[in-house]
């Protein structure tokens, strides 16, 4: 193409769905096992199929695309599985939601009939958020998308609760259980998040029975005093010796109950007596199951009370509250209320209070199955990054309690249980499985499909995620296919440290179970993404931006660049709008250098006139591909950026291509501006996987003869050596440019008046060859070296002196103070450096080349403090 075909400016609207349609028709993002390729799998945690994109994902989704496009060039068969989650109370939620809306109820029109709503709202609504992710760029393998609910995955999960039942490692039983009201279905610990909150706490008196005296007990929920069964008091506690054998009656319903005696009983808390309600509390349910109490259910699933409360029935709990605190005053037993900060656990999916509820449930025994989990990860067979998290991890793993994997929904997998009349259960992957092992075990040849009842429960939304990087490879339906072989494991995670136990931890203890092995390598921590003021963004707040408007008005390299650069591992991003304004800036950079060099012609009768400019660029990159390569080894991926940045922006726009840059109307010699675009084209190939779309633009102009043919899957390029000599001497060639830059600024010279100048260097020899980029780029039309006439300007650049002849044009009161103020600066900084080398911890216990390097400062400071002395001297002395 001419460069008049190219536009004046990037416009990543008119391209980036022209290269992604081309990447996807081209087949670069699907992946095949490749027995002559080392495999790089990925698995993206699925995002609910109810989900629109949001920050979060924009953040997580980036970070896997970095990887995985960098691995392709690295010569890798890069595989990265899409798919999404059926979430089971998000979706029951919307369809029950819907379902209202045409004045519908789930429970009048029956499961069939309902799972046909639900499946019609999935056809219609779900998945949105993997089409938005193209959006983003992600070069995600799309003929490989799954759904946890897709038959294959379907019957991978009830294969294994069938397997896992037959281990005796799930078990049905009565406990208390964490109740969502909302969602009205049990949830398990993990789904429990605790906010601290401004309670109450009530003082109620419980008279005694058969005498004119009474117990004063504390309580956060006084609608609970309705299911009391039982007073309870330490056996120790001198203050109630009196109560031992005796009764209390409950205030409102007026229920004797009796007057227990439990070592559970703090007798330091509150006022040393506890109230009981094995119903409500779990610590009640467990003492109650001790001294064999009656259990009274006050609760309906919907957080409402229920006909065994007596009082308020139908009121929903926390207007029972308000009845009962009246009710309690109305009698006189109530004592006095405190304000009280308490934390109470919500539902992670519906953010109602939880209640505390007696249920029967399904539940996954996992003390001896996590044994594996904690202790690969603890020896780093599988690698957390940051590794800050290994102790929070190892926490939960010995501490780990018994999964309540049942939830009381429709929507999601069907226990596959099934009943007989008398209670009898029997767990098999199929109904006539059970028929048949029902008739077997009760002798009864005659039973009937109708016989049996299947249970009516789902399981947990993350009992079919923990399996997830197995039935993305099919590994049971076809546990000998080449897929599962060749990906499994795959290489790395990438995921948020707030489902490190939903589902890594799980994912990790089903791979061990069913696979022998580790589900993947390395975990990758992010942050959360928070706005200016660290509130977590939410639509709720009006905090959070719409992720495709951010890329429609600022394009997606743009918002890659502004997502990563202030994103390290397991911090949080503090996001604001100005850093994807920053990364379309970058973009534009990119764009604009393209173009200049694009529009260079060359001239083949010049010679080879820019070699020293060349050799310090080639060894900018190598330096560059070096650290860059480091940062990865390390998942720095936000540093790694940062060093590209640099190094495009920096050394390759904003020196190399100036000290290049031929004169108006003239060419660059042949060798020098193909060095270049060899040099842009290196650059591009290192930036491709953070901004894929203006790469892959700009590589169409540059590629070269043997390239390929789409910069997605051009060969990463390989570090070579960097001449640090020249870089050493190239980078205080620039900070002399800067600083007569400076100079220039400071006296209000015309930037574009020519001066003499004398350089004295220590190796002054070395810099000659930079003469003619001193000359051009700092306007000196006189270099020499040595030390400059008296009266001349003395500018210090480390231990380096710049003089510049200015006789007449000084302000000796100005330039007097100026010299002071640095030497006051200098002496400040040579004392805390001697301060810390008299230091004999510190000698003693650094690294060798740290003390090296302050000695060095030490020197360096003292020669420049000498130096200005001097200077400050003459000026005296005139």
């Amino acid at each position: 193409m001419s460069q008049k075909e190219i536009s004046k400016v990037y416009s990543p609207s008119s391209i980036e769905e022209k290269w992604y349609d081309t990447w996807k028709n081209q087949g670069y993002f699907h992946s095949e096992p490749n027995k002559d390729k080392k495999p790089f799998s990925v698995v993206i945690p699925p995002p609910n199929v109810t989900g629109v994109l949001h920050m979060g994902h924009m953040l997580n989704n980036t970070i896997q695309d970095v990887l995985v496009r960098r691995a392709r060039k690295q010569g890798y068969e890069t595989c990265w599985v899409p798919g999404t989650d059926h979430a089971s109370i998000a979706t029951e939620a919307k369809v029950v939601a819907m379902l209202r809306e045409k004045g519908l109820d789930k429970r009048d029109i029956g499961r069939e009939e309902y799972l046909k709503h639900a499946w019609e709202w999935n056809d219609k609504y779900g998945g949105i958020i993997l089409k938005q992710l193209e959006k983003l760029g992600c070069s995600i393998d799309w003929e490989r998308t799954k759904f946890t609910m897709e038959p294959d995955l379907y019957w991978s999960v009830i294969h294994v609760f069938v397997d896992l039942y037959k281990k005796k490692k799930i078990y049905r039983g009565l406990r208390m259980v964490n109740w969502d009201p909302v969602g009205q279905t049990a949830l398990s610990d993990d789904e429990v998040i605790y906010k601290d909150l401004k309670s109450k706490l009530y003082y109620v008196d419980y008279k005694i029975a058969g005498e004119d005296s009474s117990l004063t007990i504390a309580t956060t929920r006084p609608e609970t005093i309705l299911g009391d069964t039982a007073i309870c008091i330490h056996p120790e506690d001198e203050r109630f010796k009196h109560l031992h054998g005796k009764k209390a009656i409950v205030p409102v319903v007026d229920r004797e109950v009796p007057i227990i005696l439990d070592d559970y009983v703090s007798m330091e808390f509150g006022t040393g007596c506890l109230k009981i309600t094995p119903a409500h509390d779990e610590n009640d349910y467990e003492i109650g199951q001790r001294h064999d109490l009656k259990i009274i259910d006050i609760l309906n699933p919907d957080g409402t009370l229920s006909e065994a409360a007596e009082f308020f029935v139908g009121e929903d709990r926390f207007e029972a509250r308000k009845l009962m605190e009246g009710k309690l005053q109305e009698i006189g037993a109530l004592q006095k209320v405190e304000d009280y900060d308490n934390s109470i656990g919500f539902s992670e999916r519906t953010d109602a209070i939880i209640e505390p509820r007696l249920s029967k449930q399904w539940f996954l025994s996992m003390k001896e199955i996590s044994q594996p989990a904690l202790k690969n990860v603890m020896d780093d067979t599988i690698r957390l990054i940051p590794e800050k998290f290994k102790n929070t991890y190892r926490h939960w793993m010995e501490n780990v309690r018994d999964w309540c994997i049942s939830r009381q929904l429709w929507w999601g997998h069907q226990i596959p249980a099934w009943y007989t009349g008398d209670g009898q259960v029997f767990v098999a992957e199929t109904a006539e499985e059970a028929l048949e092992e029902a008739r077997k075990e009760t002798g009864n040849p005659d039973l009937k499909m109708e016989d049996l009842t299947q249970d009516e429960d789902v399981l947990d939304t993350w009992f079919s995620s923990w399996l997830w990087p197995i039935t993305c490879f099919e590994g049971f339906t076809k546990p000998e296919n080449e897929d599962i072989k060749y990906y499994y494991p795959t290489n790395i995670l990438v995921t948020a440290p707030e489902i490190l136990f939903f589902w890594v931890a799980r994912m990790i203890i089903s791979g061990y179970e069913y696979m022998g092995d580790k589900p993947f390598g390395d975990v990758y921590l992010h942050g959360i993404v928070r706005d200016k003021q660290r509130r977590k963004m939410s639509k709720s707040l009006g905090n959070s931006p719409e992720p495709l408007d951010l890329v429609k008005d600022f394009g997606a390299d743009g918002v890659r660049v502004g997502m990563l650069l202030s994103s390290p591992a397991g911090n949080d991003l503090l996001f604001d709008e100005k850093l994807v304004e920053q990364g379309r800036n970058f973009t534009n950079k990119i764009w604009n250098a393209f173009r200049l060099v694009n529009g260079w012609s060359s001239d083949n009768s010049k010679e080879y006139e820019h070699e020293v400019a060349c050799t310090w660029m080639e060894s900018r990159i190598n330096e560059t591909l070096n650290e860059v390569e480091d940062h990865f080894s390390k998942y720095r991926i936000s540093d790694a950026l940062m060093s590209l940045y640099k190094l495009t922006w920096d050394d390759f726009c904003g020196w190399y291509l100036e000290m290049i840059k031929p004169p108006m109307g003239e060419g660059v010699d042949q060798k020098t501006l193909g060095n270049t675009r060899e040099y842009f084209r290196t650059i591009l190939g290192l930036l491709h996987p953070f901004v894929p779309f203006i790469t892959e633009e700009i590589w169409q102009y540059l590629k070269d003869k043997g390239d390929a043919e789409h910069i997605i899957v051009q060969e990463w390029p390989k570090a070579g050596q960097a001449d640090q000599s020249i870089l050493k001497d190239t980078e205080q060639v620039f900070k002399y440019i800067s600083s007569i830059r400076a100079f220039k600024k400071d006296k209000n010279v015309p930037s574009g008046e020519e001066l003499t100048l004398f350089l004295s260097a220590q190796n002054g020899t070395s810099y000659e060859k930079f003469s003619p980029y001193l000359k051009r780029m700092a306007k000196v039309s006189d270099l020499q070296f040595g030390d400059g006439p008296e009266g001349s300007v003395k500018i210090m650049v480390g231990t380096d002196a710049l003089y510049i002849p200015f006789e007449g044009k000084i302000d000796k009161e100005a330039e007097t103070e100026r010299i002071r103020k640095e030497l006051e600066h200098l002496n400040k900084f040579n004392s805390s450096i001697a301060k810390k080398l008299n230091n004999e911890r510190f000698v003693e216990n650094a690294p060798s080349h740290v003390v090296e390097l302050e000695k060095k400062k030490l020197e360096d400071s003292r020669i420049k403090i000498h130096a200005l002395e001097e200077e400050l001297a003459q000026l005296d002395s005139k």
